[in-house]
This record gives C-alpha cells, sequence and structure tokens, in this order.
C-alpha cells in the first residue's frame, strides 16, 4: 500500500519540537481522539520508548504496539507499529524541518510494510480514514505544541 503523509507547519523551532514528540507519553495528547488506553512500557523518551494502545479507526477497534525504532535529533522519529496480531505491520515516521523564516515543518509518514487483506482490498479507504485521522494529528500536535512549548520569539 502506498504511504500516507501529512504536514503542518507551527512557530516552534525544530529542537522544541523534536524534544516534544521525543516523550512517547506527550503523544497521547494529540491522537487520543483515535488512539486510547496508552499502556507504556520502556524508557520515557527516544530509542525503545513503547507504548501499546487502543486504535478505533473507521469502526474497527484493536491493540496497536509502538515502539520508537529509529530517533535523530532534531529532525526525525520512526515508530514501528504491530497490529491486526501481526498481520499488520507498518512504520510511523515524524519528520521536523526548519522553515525559512523561523518554526518547522512537522511531517508525519504512515508506511505499511505488511498489511491484512482486507486492507489492501480497501487501500483507497484505509488510505483515506487514516490521512483524516493524521490530519487531525498534525492540528492537535500544533496545538498541543503551542501549550507546552513556546514559540522562538517568546
Amino acid at each position: 500500500m502506498k504511504p500516507v503523509t501529512v504536514s503542518i507547519d507551527v512557530p516552534q523551532l525544530p529542537a522544541q519540537v523534536y524534544d516534544f514528540l521525543d516523550v512517547m507519553a506527550h503523544h497521547e495528547q494529540f491522537t487520543d481522539h483515535f488512539l486510547t488506553n496508552w499502556r507504556y512500557a520502556g524508557p520515557d523518551r527516544g530509542v525503545g520508548s513503547s507504548a501499546t494502545v487502543t486504535a478505533a479507526l473507521g469502526g474497527v477497534r484493536s491493540d496497536v504496539s509502538i515502539e520508537v525504532v529509529e530517533a535523530e535529533a532534531p529532525r526525525r522519529i520512526v515508530e514501528r507499529n504491530v497490529s491486526a496480531g501481526g498481520r499488520r505491520v507498518a512504520h510511523g515516521t515524524y519528520t521536523v524541518e526548519p522553515q525559512p523564516g523561523g518554526g518547522s515543518r512537522v511531517s508525519f509518514t504512515y508506511a505499511w510494510e505488511k498489511a491484512p487483506l482486507a486492507d489492501r482490498l480497501l487501500a483507497p479507504v484505509v488510505r483515506a480514514t487514516m490521512r483524516r485521522a493524521d490530519a487531525t494529528v498534525m492540528r492537535r500536535l500544533a496545538a498541543a505544541l503551542a501549550v507546552d512549548t513556546p514559540t522562538s520569539s517568546s
């Protein structure tokens, strides 16, 4: 399946955005519209930090294991997601790029490595549902950053 990418521009500097995203528990604040029942394991931040969540998307509920597998400060965080009893494996990648006038562009790409047959058969619907959910994630991330992190002009 083709990956889904969404982006948003925020006034915070890349290091500030990265520091916020690097803490697994912060993700609950901006994803709890479809990821609930967060259970954390491993370190609080960085490679090895993980959570198991209940995802409710497109009328389907399933447990998802999320683990940070790569972290390159202040630019990139890669999470490995496993669900559907291991039949769905994907990577969620946050990329933080500086903007010419200040602030950052935050992008999130969800890329399927392996997907159940139903997901593959309904790929356009699955991708559209994921894109909508992730666009909401980006808006909520921007709001969470505004509360948690001062901008570079503050």
